[in-house]
């Protein structure tokens, strides 16, 4: 995917109130970017920080920037705008870098599924049955090691989703769970146990019931980002 518009590049002086993220131009003036990450974005932030952002003239908008990529303070490129994760998964099904899921004849958005009222990400026709596919966006990195982990903050939500995907496999359906890991020079993904004890339960519960859990590495610049590689997870 090729970011349009092209990004511009800043310097990051503070994330408040969760959405809003104030940027220094290059040409020293300041602009108020929407944050569309609604996780705590530990590891990834400095003041200071390098980041990239997109404009928008909608006037819909009330903010007409976009907060799109960061260079953490381990010096790794991150995407911290979590709306990107779908899409990047979408064409590397397309494209077929998701070897796991070659093949589908179709490909369903946002599907209702499920006992607690979800909706999959995409809902794939593969071999003639229904494959339902929930896509994570990873940005949690640390200084001494290639292992990168999920979530950031307490997830609710990302639990509701396990047990959903638990419940399909444990009835014989075939339910999968990818991690785009949208942090470059990472090598694995684990469960976040010391953020959220119960997110890393449910991830057991659900591996053992059958769900399949794949992680997939991408490659970040600031002007292309793509889902590229697959990665090792460490779910034990």
């Amino acid at each position: 995917m090729q970011f349009d518009p092209i990004l511009e590049e800043g310097r990051l002086l503070k994330r408040y109130k969760r959405f809003f993220a104030d940027i220094e131009c290059a040409d020293g003036s300041l602009v108020t970017a929407h944050c569309a990450n609604t996780g705590s974005m530990k590891n990834c932030m400095a003041e200071g920080a390098r980041v990239w952002f997109s404009r928008n003239d909608d006037p819909k908008r009330k903010l007409k920037a976009t907060w799109e990529l960061v260079e953490t303070p381990h010096g790794r490129m991150a995407c911290i705008n979590t709306g990107r994760a779908n899409r990047l998964v979408e064409e590397a099904l397309s494209a077929g870098v998701i070897t796991e899921l070659a093949g589908f004849t179709q490909l369903r958005r946002e599907v209702k599924y499920g006992e607690e009222n979800s909706r999959a990400d995409f809902c794939l026709e593969l071999d003639g049955q229904p494959v339902f596919v929930e896509v994570k966006s990873v940005t949690l990195g640390f200084a001494d090691s290639a292992t990168a982990a999920f979530p950031d903050a307490v997830t609710t939500r990302g639990a509701k989703h396990l047990r959903e995907l638990t419940t399909l496999a444990a009835s014989g359906q075939r339910a999968v769970l990818i991690y785009c890991v949208n942090l470059s020079e990472i090598t694995a993904v684990r469960a976040a146990k010391e953020i959220d004890p119960e997110y890393a339960a449910a991830l057991a519960e659900a591996k053992a019931a059958g769900v399949e859990v794949l992680a997939y590495g991408t490659s970040i610049t600031p002007s292309t980002i793509a889902v590229t590689h697959p990665l090792s997870t460490k779910l034990s």
